[in-house]
């Protein structure tokens, strides 16, 4: 056992009750919903716009959605596209494409028409499931006739509602719905779902070798990528989640908790945990469209929300509602941060205000995407992402020469093992093969150190790293010291062309509501003990709203490439 330690130093900070070599076994993805059917059938799955639909009838709709995806042609090796915000449509077809045999590819509402028209063609997507909304349909039915997409399933958001005639009434008066074409390239939601459940089961006899979904990176470069990822995949990634909530005290309770399911479904942060990881628990998920942060805070008080993973732009909207203090979120007793590194002062502001810490944890598209855990009871470290969670080593490369292994301590390329990683990138051997070590540890880009005690600290990314007269600077320091300014709500810092040093930290910044602005020289000031003189800020722009990601994280790309258009047109105007 100290050799093990010695070779692996998070053990000795696992919270008891929690094994690190636990046994973590596989299963097809819908055998998830099918054991948790059978254990609650009467409890609770969905409340969406004042509709519950419970765990039977979730089942029912289901089996119905995939016998009506068998009907279309929907077997092994078929792929089916899901262009969906957090409605009960997703959950459905999301089960009933993998029942039927088939493979689930997830978009992206916010995806550029580029992009939308890259996956169809890469992922090799024939049939999508939208939805007849303005900001969904068109965009889709566009695709139609010039890319290779042959269907549409077109469901109409009203019909899983509590009122769907008001409902619908009220969307059509906003202008919200968009006109639906009638023909053979089109099928309504309900038509699909008419049947008698009676599909044709697909055995998934090597859970680790099918691909369950195809799960597009984002990247800040290129087009993006489909990360495969295996049935064995993601419910391994529910298995460690369940692992590290069940330790002694438990966290969660089965059959008995309410999740917050606002984060984006067709993210792999809330495919997992919300909704995979919610539904094997027996949990009702309160499903909200997008995040309305008045809504989201109703529904927390009033609906005695126990869980709700989130991202750190969502908990800073939460700590900043001008009457927060008027809300009871005493119920909260799960807060999972993830997406992006949790700034320290918003993790301390969030704990004052409810009561409930936020467990941050670290994981990536590529690993399903569970990598780190915050223990929730025992060990915690300010500004951690945690330890290794089960069944997964971690080790730390040399960003200059990724052969080497740093020491415990110094910062490094952090690189991931463990069953719930990827099995390579969907038509990329290429890409696939430069993304693992020779050992086959998946490099993640992040630079990142671990101390003795096993807990992992994320520095930055090697793409975001900015390099200050030969100096590594990292973003996210600069950030974490930024945050403690009393005016500050949001801070994204990325690096700028400097004739003299190469790149400079330039801060992109929104303020707290009321809060009293600032000049450079005096955000210098105020920085002057806080950092070193190689990571100081020499630019500076105060704003309204910083960019974000589909997901609510904040966004660098937007911010670079504004930067480089200045570049460019500064350039353009000095040659003229």
């Amino acid at each position: 056992m100290p050799e093990v330690q010695a070779q692996h130093p998070w053990l000795k900070s696992y919270p008891a009750g929690v094994r690190w070599d636990a046994p973590l076994s596989t299963s097809p993805v819908p055998q998830l919903l099918d054991d948790a059917a059978a254990r609650w059938p009467d409890n609770t799955a969905l409340d969406f716009m004042g509709r519950k639909t419970s765990y039977r009838e979730l089942l029912q709709l289901v089996d119905r959605a995939a016998k009506g995806f068998q009907q279309l042609g929907v077997k092994p090796g078929v792929h089916v596209g899901l262009y969906l915000p957090n409605t009960p449509h997703y959950v459905i077809s999301f089960f009933g494409v993998l029942k039927a045999g088939g493979t689930v590819v997830n978009y992206s509402p916010l995806d550029a028409e580029k992009v939308l028209a890259h996956k169809v063609e890469d992922s090799e997507t024939d049939i999508m499931v939208t939805l007849d909304l303005a900001v969904l349909y068109p965009q889709m039915a566009d695709l139609l006739g010039r890319s290779r997409l042959k269907k549409l399933i077109v469901g109409d958001l009203a019909e899983m509602t509590a009122q769907p005639d008001p409902v619908r009434a009220h969307m059509q008066k906003g202008g919200l719905l968009a006109e639906v074409r009638q023909d053979d390239h089109h099928m309504r939601f309900a038509a699909l779902i008419e049947n008698d459940g009676a599909f044709q089961p697909y055995p998934v006899t090597d859970p680790d070798a099918t691909i369950a979904v195809l799960q597009y990176t984002g990247g800040t470069t290129g087009l993006p990528k489909g990360a495969m990822l295996s049935h064995a995949n993601l419910t391994t990634a529910c298995n460690q989640i369940h692992a590290v909530t069940s330790g002694d005290p438990k966290v969660l309770e089965e059959g008995k908790e309410r999740v917050m399911a606002v984060l984006p479904l067709f993210h792999i942060y809330a495919l997992t945990v919300n909704m995979l990881f919610g539904l094997r628990m027996g949990a009702e998920l309160v499903l909200h469209t997008r995040f309305d942060l008045d809504a989201v805070i109703k529904d927390l008080a009033e609906k005695k929300i126990t869980v709700f993973p989130g991202v750190p732009t969502m908990y800073t909207a939460i700590i900043n509602h001008p009457e927060i203090g008027k809300f009871d979120l005493s119920a909260l007793k799960f807060c999972g941060s993830g997406g992006a590194p949790l700034p320290v002062e918003v993790n301390q502001q969030f704990q004052r205000l409810t009561g409930c810490s936020l467990a941050e944890g670290w994981g990536m598209t590529e690993t399903s995407p569970t990598g780190t855990f915050t223990p929730v009871y025992g060990k915690q470290k300010v500004g951690s992402c945690g330890l290794p969670t089960v069944g997964v080593t971690l080790k730390f490369v040399s960003v200059d020469d990724p052969s080497v292994e740093v020491p415990l301590g110094e910062r490094g390329e952090m690189c991931i093992k463990g069953p719930n990683v990827m099995k390579g990138y969907w038509k990329k051997p290429e890409a696939t093969a430069a993304s693992m070590t020779p050992d086959g540890f998946f490099r993640t880009g992040d630079v990142a150190y671990m101390d003795e005690d096993g807990f992992v600290t994320i520095v930055d990314r090697t793409k975001d790293m900015i390099l200050c007269g030969g100096y590594n600077v990292y973003p996210r320091i600069v950030e974490e010291a930024i945050y403690e300014h009393p005016s500050v709500a949001e801070v994204s810092v990325i690096g700028v062309e400097d004739s003299y040093r190469g790149q400079s930290p330039k801060a992109f910044i929104t303020l707290k509501q009321g809060a009293p602005s600032f000049t450079l020289d005096e955000l210098k000031t105020f920085l002057k003990r806080r950092l070193g003189k190689h990571e100081m800020v020499q630019a500076m722009e105060i704003r309204d709203q910083l960019p974000k990601t589909p997901v609510g994280k904040l966004s660098k790309k937007e911010l670079y490439e504004e930067e480089a258009r200045r570049g460019a047109e500064k350039q353009a105007t000095g040659n003229a």
